[in-house]
This record gives structure tokens, sequence and C-alpha cells, in this order.
């Protein structure tokens, strides 16, 4: 029997999945939340809380990028920003990922502005490259870095920042030129098509977008679209972050660190995805674990791939883009974090 014989869902059940589909994140949002209410009650308000705090913290990023991206498709700049990321792969790789190390985005404050990026056509190999070195470095995590742990640590870490945004724009631009990659974003997230490979015809932009109404329409469309998709996943991986907070020890990363040798760097490598805080909340940890005798390659493993893949930006990247995607950016994030580690381990040896 074939597939056309088979009953095919009529308008209305075809609506209740799109909708079941769409407000996922919501759901387990709510069903998360009424878990901790049954189990823990007096856990509700400061979870709550955390996510309230973390969205505001990160207003202004999704503000910028969500007001950026539905102009660009409302006056048709999106096609000549999209241009500006065309030429040479090399150069546009190095410029993304010097772009993100010098870039104050955190881990889950880069991911609007990526998927801004990616909507409008920019080519996946740059926005990789920015998307991994930006949630590494900044300027005042420098100097906070320094100030914690070293000058040299700093220094060292910008320079992994750097080559892991170079190292993974290359392994994607390789990938897609052998034909893979295609189709980054997941359905129904705007309109980048085979990953920003080619970008659309460019039409002369219309800059005073409010006085045509079919473009203003289209920038409020976009820019509520974009929002609410935001809003959704970066609620559900704040809430999420706050229970991590909440139900892991800090001795229990202590206790797993300690140690000498290759293993420290491989499990500091994996442990760094779950148990990464934040940036800033990092250091001191670090800090203290190097005390107490910890190999710095550790730390620096920890940070990297917790800097990188921590739970929150994890669950939006999934969000955003394929499954192939997400595996890739998994796979050269803890591959990068666990050879710097070693790299910087046999630095500090030398």
């Amino acid at each position: 029997m074939s597939d056309h014989s088979l009953p095919q869902p009529g308008p209305v059940a075809a609506f209740g999945v799109h909708v079941w589909r769409k407000q996922r994140p919501w759901l387990a949002f709510a069903l998360v939340l009424l878990a901790v209410a049954l189990l823990d009650p007096a856990q509700v308000w400061p979870s709550v809380d955390k996510v309230a705090g973390a969205l505001v913290s990160i207003a202004p990023f999704l503000t910028v990028s969500i007001l950026i991206a539905a102009w660009a498709g409302a006056t048709g700049a999106d096609n000549l920003i999209a241009r500006a990321f065309t030429g040479a792969p090399a150069m546009m790789i190095m410029m993304g990922a010097l772009a993100g190390g010098l870039s104050p985005f955190c881990s889950c404050g880069v991911i609007p502005l990526i998927a801004a990026l990616l909507a409008i056509g920019v080519p996946l190999a740059p926005v990789m490259a920015f998307w991994l070195a930006s949630p590494l470095m900044d300027p005042s995590m420098f100097v906070l870095t320094a100030g914690v742990l070293g000058l040299e640590f700093a220094i060292a870490k910008t320079l992994i920042a750097v080559g892991m945004g170079v190292m993974g724009g290359t392994i994607v631009h390789l990938v897609m030129r052998a034909g893979g990659l295609t189709d980054p974003l997941r359905e129904g997230i705007g309109n980048g098509g085979c990953g920003g490979a080619k970008v659309r015809a460019p039409t002369a932009p219309v800059w005073r977008f409010w006085q045509d109404p079919a473009r203003l329409t289209k920038f409020r469309t976009e820019g509520t679209r974009t929002f609410l998709f935001l809003l959704k996943w970066m609620s559900l991986a704040f809430l999420l972050e706050s229970l991590m907070l909440a139900y892991v020890p800090a001795e229990l990363v202590t206790q797993t660190l300690g140690g000498n040798g290759l293993a420290p760097i491989a499990i500091a490598t994996f442990v760094g995805v779950p148990a990464y805080f934040n940036g800033y909340a990092a250091l001191p940890l670090i800090g203290t674990l190097m005390e107490q005798g910890m190999q710095a390659g550790a730390g620096m493993a920890f940070l990297i791939a917790g800097g990188v893949t921590s739970l929150p930006a994890a669950i939006a990247v999934w969000a955003l883009v394929r499954f192939h995607v997400f595996a890739l950016y998994i796979a050269i994030s803890l591959g990068g974090a666990f050879t710097t580690g070693l790299m910087f381990h046999i630095w500090t040896m030398l």
C-alpha cells in the first residue's frame, strides 16, 4: 500500500501538529517548573527569578539583533549584508574569528546574532568562526582572566579563542565544499537557504521601509516571529541552568577535576559542558582548583568546553540549526577544548 493511499491528516489536525511543534519549548518549560514545584517548592521562585534576570541581562543583545534582522528583511538590505560576507573564504573565516574574539557576547547572547546572520544568507563557515570564538573571550573577560588566573593564561585563552574560530570555520568550509552541511537552519527559521553558500540576487534596498505598508508589515512580522522564537528557547535554557546551579554542588566539580595527567583534561572537557555556569563565575572556581593543585591544562579545557557548549547555549543551538550542524558544532568544541587544554599543559611544563 502506498503512502498516498493512507488517510492523510485534515487541515485542523495538521494545524494542531504545527502548533504543537512550535510550542514544545513552552510545554517543556511548564513541565519542568511543575516538577520543581512538586519536588522542591522552595526552588520555584529562585528559578523564575534566575530566568527573568538572565533574560533582562541579554535583552540588549536580543533587541539589537531582532531589530537588525527585521530591518534587513524589510528594507532588502539583507542581500547587501550577505554579499559583504562573500569573497575569499580564508579571509572571511579569519575576520569572523577575530570579530568573535573581540565581541562582548556570551555563549547565549551570541545566539540571536547568529540566527540573524544565517537567516539573511551569510555563509556558514565565517558564522561558525564567529560563533566559536565569541563566547570565549572579550575585552572585559580578558582583564578579569588576567587578574584571576594570570596574564599568561589570559593571552593563551585569547589565542585559543581565535584559533578555535579559524579551525571551526575551516572545517565547515571544507565540509561544505564536499557537499555537506546544506540547509543548516531548522524549518521555519529564516530563509538562508543552503547555509549561505549562495547569496540571493540583490535588489535595490528601500531604506524608508515605513513608507511602504507591505514592508512595514514585514518588519513587524519578522521582528515578532524572531522575538517569540528566541524567547521560548532561551527561557527553557535559563530555567535548566538555574536548576544546574541549584543541584550540582561545586565541591563535586572540585573533586572530579583534581589530579594530574591526561585524565583531568579529558574529564574537564566533558564536565565543562554541564557544569559551566558562565565565563565570569567559572573563573574563581578554576582559580580555586588550580590553587588546590589542578593542572592549568585541565582548567583551560574546562573554560573552553564550557564557554562554547554550556547547557543553555547548546539548547539554543539545537533549537536553531539542524542536527548535522549541531553535531559538528559539539565535535569541534569538545575536540578543540581537549586539544588546546593538552597544548597549554605542555606549554606550562616547558
